[in-house]
């Protein structure tokens, strides 16, 4: 296709359009679908969006095809991985209910945790267990949705409990040698691991106590639960599911293969098995009831009903009737086809960034941003910036961490500043607030697996919202942020 304009790549303002129509058609997404946006109207938003890129970039840029779909295909790939998690973590979200290997933690946690500090103690646990394990994702879709029922029991909502978990799982995440997105910030500057770490806790440490005494004061403020109410939740769960103590060695055991660093994928589906095997041992009845093709309880369970139900609880929805509305919406399941309204929009997600990294119109935005900084607050909040339009450009946290990292690199050591900051602004950005954007694959998993809309949880993510500013705030004051000797 002959191109209209000779420039190799789109201008910075020409480069926003695409962007913009995006965020317009994302508004009225959210707006008439409201929760339901996740179920296709805003895919179609990055497909338009797409397509927009595609048609700017080869009618008047005169981009080849080839180029842009062998960007869409690398994108795409970079984030297979992540798809089979996702359904992976659909499995667990199912096998882990029917075995009862959440109510069971639900029941203990209603004794441990006090109400009057509920917040505070589960961004708390969140963050000890994301920090051994390395991993904010795991994190959430175990223990943390244990957690999210405990919060309806005690009377708090979903979006409350889930900003607590969120935080404290990114937080843990954030300053653990095991997790991922550190690894890669600091390998991709070229930082020693723990020199990263320790320089990361200069910012992450004030924003996590700042979110903590944020968390405690709402715990306070929140009306006195009553014995009774939790006495009533229990007996529920205790009434539908059988409780037992062994049942924690199911997370137990996954703990462990995520501190021997076992890959994620290997993991998940051993947690998976582990509660299938579980599920057959202490919840027969219940495997029954959904392998019977019947509402009646008592089916009997041979081996028919018993692979048909052990399936449906990882691929398929599960509902039980616990004589409560609110505990029967808790304990019900979507498995690895709820996953897949989110499958389908991370794959447009990963569309609409390869095209446009690939048309070098996030190329045009970054090399505009950089020509306007030259201080150091402004090349911190300019990496900062472009760590968070990196995450709702191209959807995936990773990919935002390398194109920041590596389009701030040169500039970083012309300026003369150690590559420390650049790997620690970036990581204060890009991983953090990648949670926060519905249309992020980070943003799309969590919204799923707490079965709350990115942006009812929003608000609540403090430790998400305050670490990009405490990064600036540092910069700003200049504290540890030294230039080497040459």
């Amino acid at each position: 296709m002959k191109a209209i304009l000779k420039s190799d790549n789109p201008s910075w303002y020409v480069s926003l359009m695409p962007l913009a129509v995006l965020v317009g058609i994302l508004f009225f997404v959210v707006k008439y679908f409201g929760t339901d946006a996740l179920g296709g109207a805003s895919q179609v938003a990055l497909i338009i969006s797409s397509g927009l890129i595609i048609a700017i970039s080869m009618f008047f840029y005169g981009c080849p095809w080839s180029k842009l779909e062998t960007a869409i295909a690398d994108n795409i790939r970079s984030v297979s991985s992540a798809l089979l998690i996702l359904l992976l973590i659909g499995a667990i979200s199912g096998t882990w209910m029917i075995s009862g290997v959440v109510p069971t933690l639900m029941c203990y946690g209603l004794k441990i945790i006090s109400p009057g500090i509920f917040l505070a103690t589960i961004c708390v646990i969140s963050a000890l267990v994301s920090m051994m394990t390395g991993s904010s994702w795991t994190t959430i879709a175990t223990i943390g949705v244990a957690m999210i029922g405990i919060g309806g029991a005690l009377g708090y909502s979903a979006a409350w409990s889930a900003g607590a978990i969120i935080s404290g799982a990114y937080f843990g995440d954030k300053v653990s040698p095991l997790s991922d997105t550190t690894v890669l910030a600091s390998s991709t500057v070229e930082t020693p691991l723990f020199q990263h770490i320790r320089y990361m806790l200069i910012t992450t440490v004030p924003s996590f106590c700042i979110a903590l005494v944020i968390f405690l004061v709402a715990s306070f403020l929140h009306p006195v639960v009553s014995e009774s109410r939790i006495d009533a939740a229990e007996e529920v769960l205790r009434s539908t599911f059988n409780i037992s103590p062994w049942l924690l060695v199911v997370p137990l055991l996954t703990g462990v293969l995520i501190v021997k660093r076992v890959p994620a994928i290997i993991t998940l589906l051993s947690a998976a098995l582990m509660a299938t095997l579980a599920s057959l041992i202490f919840q027969p009845d219940i495997v029954a009831l959904i392998g019977g093709e019947t509402d009646a309880p008592g089916a009997a369970l041979d081996f028919r009903t018993a692979f048909r139900g052990l399936m449906i609880s990882w691929f398929d929805s599960t509902s039980l009737d616990t004589g409560d509305a609110m505990y029967d919406s808790l304990v019900a399941t979507r498995g690895m086809n709820g996953m897949l309204s989110t499958v389908f929009l991370i794959v447009c997600a990963a569309t609409f960034g390869g095209v446009y990294a690939g048309s070098g119109m996030l190329q045009s935005i970054t090399d505009f941003l950089m020509s306007k900084v030259s201080s150091r607050t402004g090349i911190v909040g300019s990496t900062v910036a472009t760590g968070i339009f990196a995450n709702c450009a191209t959807g995936d946290q990773y990919l935002s961490i390398i194109l920041t990292c590596s389009l701030y690199k040169k500039l970083y050591r012309d300026k003369g500043y150690e590559p420390r900051l650049l790997s620690r602004s970036a990581e204060d950005s890009a991983p953090l607030t990648s949670v926060l954007i519905p249309w992020n694959s980070c943003g799309m998993t969590q919204a799923t697996v707490l079965h709350v809309a990115t942006i009812e949880y929003l608000p609540y993510c403090f430790f998400n919202l305050i670490s990009p500013l405490m990064s600036v705030f540092i910069a700003a004051i200049g504290y540890k942020i030294v230039k080497p000797k040459k």
